[in-house]
C-alpha cells in the first residue's frame, strides 16, 4: 500500500488540490446566491430566460 501512494502522489497531491478548488467555487456561488448576487451579465433582453431569474420589482 505505501509504495502504491509513493508512485502515485503526484496524482493524489493534483486531485486534492483541484477538489479543493471546485469545492471553494461551490462555496463561493452558494454565498452569493444568499446574498441576492447574481452571476449573469445584466442583459436581461438578449436572454433566453428574462424574466425567471430575477424578482420582478
Amino acid at each position: 500500500m505505501f509504495a502504491w501512494l509513493c508512485a502515485n502522489i503526484g496524482t493524489i497531491l493534483i486531485v486534492l488540490v483541484l477538489a479543493l478548488v471546485v469545492i471553494g467555487i461551490i462555496v463561493k456561488l452558494r454565498k452569493d446566491k444568499k446574498k441576492g448576487v447574481s452571476t449573469c451579465g445584466g442583459n436581461c433582453a438578449h436572454c433566453a430566460m428574462h424574466g425567471a431569474c430575477h424578482q420582478q420589482k
